[in-house]
């Protein structure tokens, strides 16, 4: 069994298509998407319309609730709402923050108890770190699998468990790098533009995928619809501001 794990796509379409494209020169048995698909100032209808065509298992991240929820709608959120029409919105709301994929096997966005849980990293006033084994054992919340896959990050890492389950992050198809108030100010980073992607293995292992695209276009898309940091997440994989001053 390899599974293809795709996150955080955030309405970049020209990066899903690239890593589409990875995928299928791969021998794969089936791609699953973890959330966060579509909020963002780049093409969240086009993005929506080829991800319902797809016979994937895709989940709600947190941008989907707040996209169906008026009152936790950021920027971001209002900007994708606007372009979805009523067949896309109702898709959006049948999709789940987390799925057993198998008795192995659990998809969830953030952590299996919170779509807006960081998993396996830790912010403090300092910055983020690495999350402890303690921590994680704890945002495992009870889960009892072999392998868990989860997103929201945008940072792709592997860790095992203290009960050797192995927990991927595949990282983000559509933007490498973000800043973000919640718990404290900290910025999230890759330092590339190169659109993100996974591919475990039942056993299990995990390789982390680096694909290059032509990122330009959609910097100037999101720079044309008012968001310069965007621009310069997808242009560089860097955050544009570092520092809450």
């Amino acid at each position: 069994m390899r599974i293809a794990i795709v996150s955080d796509i955030h309405g970049n379409l020209p990066a899903l298509e690239a890593v589409m494209a990875d995928i299928g020169r791969r021998r794969v048995d089936m791609v699953v998407n973890l959330g966060d698909s579509l909020s963002g100032p780049l093409l969240p209808l086009e993005t929506a319309r080829f991800l319902m065509a797809q016979d994937w298992v895709q989940l709600a991240g947190n941008h989907e609730r707040q996209i169906l929820h008026p009152h936790q709608r950021t920027e971001s959120d209002v900007y994708a709402h606007a372009q979805l029409g009523e067949a896309e919105l109702a898709w959006l709301a049948t999709l789940q923050p987390h799925h057993r994929l198998s008795a192995e096997v659990l998809l969830c966005h953030g952590t299996p108890r919170s779509d807006h849980e960081y998993f396996l990293e830790t912010v403090e006033p300092g910055g983020v770190r690495l999350a402890t084994a303690d921590e994680i054992d704890d945002r495992m919340a009870g889960a009892n699998a072999e392998l868990i896959a989860c997103g929201h990050t945008h940072v792709p890492r592997a860790v095992r468990s203290s009960s050797a389950c192995l927990i991927v992050n595949p990282g983000s198809v559509g933007l490498q790098a973000y800043d973000d108030d919640h718990v404290c100010f900290h910025v999230m980073q890759n330092g590339s533009p190169d659109a993100r992607y996974a591919i475990v293995e039942q056993g299990w292992s995990a390789s982390l995928m680096s694909v290059p695209y032509d990122w330009r276009p959609m910097a100037a898309l999101a720079g044309k619809n008012g968001r310069p940091d965007w621009a310069h997440a997808l242009a560089t994989g860097y955050a544009l501001k570092v520092n809450p001053k």
